[in-house]
C-alpha cells in the first residue's frame, strides 16, 4: 500500500484497463452490484477529500498529505439491490436470498473484489496503490450525487509512488500459518 504519490496525472489508456479489470471481478449470481465513481485530476480529488472529513471540524485535506497528491481515485460503491434482483429471478429464486437474509453481503465482498483488481491493475502497471475507507458517507454522497442505494465500500488512489517513510503496520509481522490454517478440522 503506497501513502506517497507525485501527483503526475495517468494516461487514459492506464485507467481504462484498471477499470477494465474491476469489470472482470467474481461476483455471485453474475449480479454485478458494484458501481466506481472515478475521480482524476486535482480538481476532483480535492473535492473528495474536502468532503470526507469523518467528523465536524476535521479537515481531511491536512490528513495524508502524500496521498492526496494520487492523481486518481475510484471510490468502490456497493449495491445491494442489483443481488436482491438476481436472487429472484427463476434460476436462484430457491434460494430464498431475495428477500431474506444474506449469510455474507455478497455485494460488499464482490466490490472489494473489485477493489483488489484495481490493485493489482496498478501494480501490474507499474504503478502504486492504496485502498482506504470512506469516512463520511452521507459527506461523499452530497458531494458527487452518489445515490443512497449505493454503500461507498472503500476507495482506491493510484498514481507514481514516491519514496516514504512506512507505515507502523508495516513493523507488523504477517501471521504464520499454523495460526490461520486449519486443515481438516479446527
Amino acid at each position: 500500500m503506497v501513502r506517497n504519490f507525485d501527483g503526475r496525472p495517468l494516461e487514459p489508456a492506464v485507467v481504462d484497463r484498471l477499470l477494465g479489470n474491476a469489470l472482470r471481478a467474481p461476483s455471485a449470481g453474475f449480479a454485478q452490484g458494484w458501481a466506481f465513481l472515478v475521480l482524476e485530476g486535482a480538481e476532483e480529488t480535492k473535492r473528495f477529500w474536502a468532503a470526507s472529513a469523518p467528523h465536524p471540524g476535521d479537515d481531511a485535506r491536512t490528513r495524508w498529505p502524500g496521498v492526496q497528491r494520487a492523481p486518481l481515485l475510484v471510490v468502490c460503491l456497493s449495491h445491494e439491490e442489483s443481488y436482491r434482483r438476481r436472487y429472484a429471478e427463476p434460476d436462484k429464486a430457491r434460494s430464498g436470498l431475495a428477500e431474506g437474509p444474506w449469510p455474507v453481503p455478497y455485494w460488499h465482498v464482490d466490490t472489494g473484489m473489485a477493489a483488489l483488481l484495481l490493485l493489482l491493475g496498478a501494480v501490474d502497471a507499474g504503478l502504486g496503490a492504496l485502498l482506504f475507507g470512506v469516512s463520511d458517507h452521507d459527506g461523499l454522497r452530497a458531494a458527487f450525487g452518489v445515490p443512497d442505494a449505493y454503500t461507498p465500500v472503500g476507495a482506491v488512489a493510484v498514481g507514481h509512488a514516491r519514496p516514504d517513510e512506512p507505515s507502523a503496520s508495516v513493523a507488523r509481522a504477517h501471521r504464520r500459518v499454523d495460526e490461520v490454517v486449519h486443515r481438516g478440522a479446527w
